[in-house]
């Protein structure tokens, strides 16, 4: 016998309105009938009823992208490659945005059951077991991009490899008073802190070669060019300046430009500057960066979803992005 919204209802105790507010707006119902709601949902096996139809014909022609934060420069670059991606195989785009806890609990609990996807790609989210195994148990196939499952298949960055590699490039120009600008925006419990992971990184090299990184306290939950720059300024205006900093992105290696440009420092013959992820802009201002392969990362996520989605029985894979110094006008 199938499911229906009122044996969901019964079964949590619920109104029928309820359950139809999970499924299509759960950020406005309550953590604890929601988690109600979902429990009946997987025990009953509930799946809507035009949702029923739509998987009975198999396609949709449509690949879903959840995403913190998505006007963020690197995730709109990441974006791109997957939007490309998707047009050569003829699928359609469709992403969701993520900027609290709620959205993305939401969004975990309505995407396998209502959305009209044949897969999901989900960038720089945390997606614990339970989630996963849902996923697979409601047939959604699905992509991480910047995480890690062992459920699901993912494209993955190295980010402490590549505060190593900030490190060691610069040592190799010869610095030794370094500096470090940082700073995330994050959904507790559920994003990175890609900035500390780099800085990390970048910390063990330096203190490989017996020096310490000089970092000033960051704002909590920031990452823009303008704390990018408080944070340079602070380190341009102590007794003994750094002769080179590092910028966890390139959007905070602007920051830092200004603030060279306020105190009349030039770059790079006093200070070199490297950001990291190769923005589209990077190139344009001669930014030095290392290069996290944005476009490439997205495509090969359609890749491993299309494969996914082809397989009855998928092997799950891990995939490295590639990061790439790419030396320009900055240091």
């Amino acid at each position: 016998m199938i499911a229906t919204i009122y044996d969901v209802a019964t079964r949590a105790g619920v109104s029928i309105a309820t359950v139809s507010r999970v499924l299509n707006a759960p950020q406005s119902v309550n953590s604890i009938t929601r988690g109600r709601v979902q429990t009946a949902i997987d025990a009953l096996g509930f799946v809507p009823k035009a949702e029923a139809t739509a998987r009975a014909r198999r396609r949709h022609r449509q690949i879903g992208v959840l995403v913190p934060f998505f006007t963020y420069s690197s995730f709109v670059q990441r974006l791109r490659g997957i939007a490309a991606a998707l047009l050569d195989a003829g699928y359609e785009l469709v992403v969701y945005n993520a900027e609290t806890p709620e959205h993305v609990r939401g969004y975990l609990l309505s995407l396998p059951v209502t959305r009209r996807l044949d897969g999901l790609i989900i960038i720089s989210l945390r997606v614990d077991h339970e989630a996963s195994r849902r996923l697979l148990e409601h047939g959604l196939p699905a992509v991480l991009v910047e995480t890690q499952s062992a459920l699901l298949s993912c494209v993955d960055i190295d980010n402490y490899a590549g505060g190593v590699m900030a490190a060691g490039y610069l040592l190799a120009q010869g610095h030794h008073h370094i500096g470090f600008v940082g700073g995330d925006r994050e959904i507790e419990g559920y994003t990175w802190r890609t900035s500390e992971l780099r800085l990390t990184g970048f910390r063990s090299r330096l203190q490989q070669a017996g020096l310490e990184p000089c970092v000033v306290d960051m704002a909590h939950n920031t990452a823009s060019p303008d704390e990018a720059r408080r944070q340079a300024l602070a380190l341009l205006d102590c007794a003994r300046p750094p002769t080179a900093i590092f910028a966890a992105s390139d959007s905070l290696a602007l920051g830092v430009l200004r603030a060279a440009r306020e105190r009349n420092v030039h770059v790079p013959d006093e200070l070199a500057v490297l950001g990291f992820d190769d923005l589209d802009f990077s190139e344009f201002v001669g930014l030095s960066t290392i290069s996290q392969s944005l476009e490439t990362s997205g495509r090969q996520a359609v890749e491993l979803l299309l494969a996914t989605m082809a397989d009855p029985q998928p092997l799950t894979r891990h995939v490295q992005a590639p990061l790439r110094l790419m030396p320009r006008n900055t240091t």
